[in-house]
């Protein structure tokens, strides 16, 4: 009896088995809960665009930012640019002004940190990757930043105060010279708007 019990026990946790892994659901999308959200979706509509201008103004690009729950997701387009490995940071002022894009001021710091790797607590909350050019002149850039937000009234906010700015340079950042690197004139930047307040 007690052999049966058991036999009866394991055909039944293999089905259960067989059940949980025959979802075959999208990536990032657990099969148990109706939920389609991907794992990094927050509970927020509010997101912001940037178009990316040369110092002709041209529109050369286009960055994106969503509230995720991975921070905020940045996401960057360009074409026109040199090939090779171009600093990218977020600047505190929301302004373009070309041909030298000096209006956008220095790096976005309000957490009052050192200038280092993207994404690490000792760095600034505008560190971003270096962006990488192919020889067609096109690159992209995706990053989770969890030093930024969206929200318009919190202190790390992309549309805080004076706003804020991406910005493209002539050289690769090594992410050590301080205090704010070493990547060259900004030949490519774009204000930040926030598309729902």
């Amino acid at each position: 009896m007690r052999m049966i019990r058991a036999a009866w026990a394991a055909m039944a946790l293999g089905g259960m088995v067989a059940i949980a892994c025959a979802g075959g659901g999208a990536p990032g999308v657990s099969a148990a809960t109706p939920n389609p959200d991907p794992f990094d979706e927050a509970p927020t509509f509010i997101v912001a665009n940037a178009a990316i201008l040369d110092p002709q103004g041209k529109v050369i690009g286009l960055a994106s930012f969503r509230e995720t729950r991975l921070g905020v997701r940045v996401e960057l387009q360009v074409i026109n640019l040199p090939p090779g490995k171009h600093g990218t940071h977020i600047h505190g002022v929301g302004k373009c002004e070309g041909p030298e894009f000096t209006t956008a001021g220095a790096h976005f710091n309000i957490n009052q940190q050192q200038h280092g790797i993207p994404g690490a607590v000792t760095s600034h909350a505008g560190e971003l990757p270096n962006l990488e050019v192919g020889p067609n002149g096109q690159g992209t850039l995706l990053f989770y930043s969890p030093h930024l937000s969206l929200n318009r009234s919190a202190s790390n906010g992309l549309g805080f105060g004076a706003g804020t700015a991406l910005v493209i340079h002539a050289q690769e950042d090594d992410y050590k010279t301080q205090p704010a690197g070493n990547s060259g004139a900004r030949i490519a930047c774009g204000v930040v708007r926030i598309a729902n307040p």
